[in-house]
């Protein structure tokens, strides 16, 4: 199997006991762009925020997989270096999209993916009624998965995750976990924990597979800490309203500020160059120069 870099880091990091992979959400290319800025050794492409940015809409699956690869594959080729985890929700449809998924997540540059339980149709794991399909889809898909990462050569990290806590408790939800890794899934992800409690001995329970949390804030699940998850035997832990909330927040004052005062005000941008500096303007200087073309010799 030939060894992606993004893949084989995040697989080192998630083999060591001791360490917890933190993965901020991020949605566009400034975005990823910020959080690389601060050195995160790991970004999480939020599917809520991908379709909430691309279309304007709620987590409520109707985003196609065409506009999620686009999404992860621009975030993937900022730094390869960096393993980028992309939500791929059902899959997109039967055994056959989840490979042409799989296939194309891994062509992509993305170092890990989460596939669930959810029908199609599917909804935020953080809002109530949730459905589910059988065991028998839910492990068909996991199969398609493991296929086509098989049959594409590559170490893409897959990730099963299961919405079922909610509605058919929490034996039936480790169970299914259980069968997802017996079939070659690499991380088990257990949507809506509701107690620090629950979230300790799900760790327990699926050891030694890596357990991932899903950090949602105003959530059903607990609001740990980095360090509290860990402790808790967490591996991974994803924080998919990182950019999300400081974007609603920030510019819904931004809006009321310009709308009743009549005067833009933001904070944290000194102008042009320092925010074109964030998205890589340095490099493509750098690159202009080294091919003589020298647009910018006189700076910017």
């Amino acid at each position: 199997m030939v060894a992606s870099n993004a893949a084989s880091r995040l697989r080192q990091s998630l083999a060591d006991e001791v360490n917890i992979a933190v993965c901020p959400g991020v949605y566009d290319g400034l975005t990823a762009r910020i959080a690389l800025s601060f050195g995160f050794d790991a970004l999480y492409m939020t599917g809520a925020g991908t379709t909430a940015s691309r279309l304007g809409q709620p987590d409520l699956g109707v985003i196609t997989l065409t506009e999620m690869r686009e999404t992860a594959q621009m975030i993937a080729s900022l730094d390869h270096s960096i393993p980028l985890t992309a939500d791929a929700d059902t899959g997109f449809g039967g055994s056959l999209m989840v490979h042409r998924t799989v296939t194309e997540y891994i062509r992509s540059g993305v170092a890990a993916l989460h596939l669930e339980d959810q029908p199609t149709s599917k909804r935020c794991g953080h809002l109530l009624h949730k459905q589910l399909v059988s065991v028998d889809e839910f492990l068909s898909r996991i199969k398609a998965a493991v296929n086509a990462r098989q049959s594409s050569g590559n170490d893409i990290v897959l990730i099963a995750r299961t919405d079922a806590l909610a509605t058919l408790g929490y034996d039936q939800a480790i169970s299914r976990l259980k069968s997802a890794v017996a079939l070659g899934a690499d991380v088990a992800f257990l949507e809506g924990i509701t107690s620090k409690e629950q979230a300790k001995q799900a760790c327990e329970d699926l050891s030694p597979t890596p357990v991932l949390f899903n950090a949602v804030t105003g959530g059903v699940s607990p609001d740990l800490s980095v360090e509290e998850a860990r402790d808790l035997g967490f591996r991974m832990i994803i924080f998919p309203g990182f950019a999300i909330g400081p974007v609603y927040s920030g510019l819904n004052e931004a809006a009321k500020n310009l709308k009743e005062g009549g005067r833009l005000i933001t904070s944290g941008i000194g102008g042009p160059k320092d925010f074109f500096n964030i998205v890589g303007l340095k490099a493509a200087m750098a690159i202009d120069a080294a091919s003589r073309e020298n647009l910018f010799q006189d700076g910017v």
